[in-house]
């Protein structure tokens, strides 16, 4: 059997984290096929315990830190 893994969606403000409901900005894909959501704060927390059960983490976290590109010249 062929497994193809499809390039998982941007997370978006609806997604929440597991642990404290803050949006979520990592994704993490289970070794078991199941699905984890974490704030920045939680991600890096539980980190080390999350690569060894990973098959993936989808780390978005550059997010919290760029600037919008409709923000005005002052902004940036």
């Amino acid at each position: 059997m062929t497994t193809v893994l499809t390039p998982a969606s941007p997370l978006t403000a609806a997604d929440r984290c597991d642990r404290c409901g803050a949006q979520a900005y990592l994704r993490v894909v289970l070794m078991s096929g199941g699905e984890l959501l974490f704030c920045a704060h939680h991600g890096r927390k539980f980190e080390p315990e999350l690569k060894k059960i990973a098959a993936e983490i989808q780390d978005e976290t550059e997010r919290l830190t760029t600037t919008p590109k409709s923000a005005s010249e002052e902004e940036r």
